[in-house]
């Protein structure tokens, strides 16, 4: 909603703690979670859920390196030792009960260890608890739209770069839709960013507060996207005529930015949809929804397609899955 604009610029100049307007983007608040050249790995995990899965999944890494290495140990011996040269006289047997045993029981083992502590992962990210935060996500093409039905306010959320970003006079000075020159360097950092974050960085980005449970009922309005954030262990699907559920809860002490980006090819624009949250602290928030409520009541997205539905307790999900 191009509305939005004038309302950035309103509400940055009445919030001096955390805002959703281009002057406030990074203020007093640290890039936590975002890309970083020539590294490999993880994003720090900010995040219960992400902490978990990110253990997981070196417990798993260990577990098939150490079978990669007995693999290629088993054959390096067999070439060594019952080569043509080294044994010309090959034995005649053809069975050994030890070893089908062995081959068998082993990869049983290795499968029941990995599920005993994949399970609980899997389960701690699908029963969604209780929000104390509850944001309903749509995915656009090629924009996100978030609401706070508990608030009476919603936003749209485009790619800094986006038309819906650009002022006329910033097409005078050389801007163009998606493309990074020095223009578009000045266009982030009055938004409160600058060239590192092009590409990652919203003109409005979701806010939460850290030690918080957030419920997220996501859909899609036209198309299939996904809703990602590396450093929360979090992904779905937002499907067109469906609700899906999500939640996190980021770490006290944790506060800062954080990137995400749809990570379903939705079409054309699929890269230049990315997510952006930052996470306060509950004072901050609670500043934070004071100015917001007031800014973005008059411009929130239209209702979605088919309506959300609330969250609701794992056990009650439980008892409509059985029935």
């Amino acid at each position: 909603m191009r509305k939005n604009r004038a309302a950035f610029a309103s509400f940055a100049a009445l919030t001096s703690v955390f805002a959703s307007g281009p002057a406030a983007a990074q203020e007093g608040l640290e890039i936590k979670g975002a890309p970083v050249d020539g590294l490999m790995g993880f994003q720090p995990p900010a995040t219960s859920i992400a902490t978990d899965t990110q253990a997981l999944d070196q417990m798993v890494l260990v577990i098939i390196t150490a079978i990669c290495a007995l693999v290629f140990a088993l054959i390096a011996w067999v070439i060594v030792r019952h080569n043509r040269r080294a044994n010309p006289q090959p034995r005649s047997f053809t069975h050994n009960t030890v070893l089908e045993i062995a081959w068998t029981l082993g990869p049983v083992i290795i499968l029941v260890v990995i599920g005993s502590f994949s399970l609980p992962v899997l389960f701690k990210q699908q029963v969604i608890p209780e929000g104390d935060v509850v944001i309903n996500v749509t995915g656009n093409q090629w924009y996100w739209s978030y609401e706070y039905p508990d608030e009476g306010f919603g936003f749209d959320s485009y790619l800094i770069g986006h038309p819906a970003t650009l002022e006329d006079s910033d097409y005078e000075a050389g801007a163009r839709d998606y493309v990074l020159n020095d223009a578009m360097v000045a266009v982030l950092e009055r938004y409160g960013y600058s060239r590192d974050e092009f590409l990652l960085a919203t003109d409005n980005a979701v806010v939460v507060p850290t030690g918080k449970v957030v419920v997220m009922n996501l859909t899609g309005s036209d198309v299939i996207h996904s809703w990602t954030i590396p450093a929360f262990g979090v992904k779905q699907d937002a499907v067109p005529g469906r609700t899906a559920q999500l939640w996190f809860e980021v770490d006290e002490g944790k506060e800062g930015i954080y990137f995400g980006q749809c990570s379903e090819l939705c079409g054309k624009d699929h890269a230049y949809m990315p997510i952006t949250v930052r996470a306060v602290t509950q004072e901050e928030y609670e500043a934070w929804l004071k100015g917001a409520r007031e800014q973005f009541a008059e411009a929130a997205p239209a209702a979605p397609a088919l309506p959300y539905a609330p969250s609701v307790p794992a056990a009650q999900l439980v008892q409509v899955a059985e029935k």
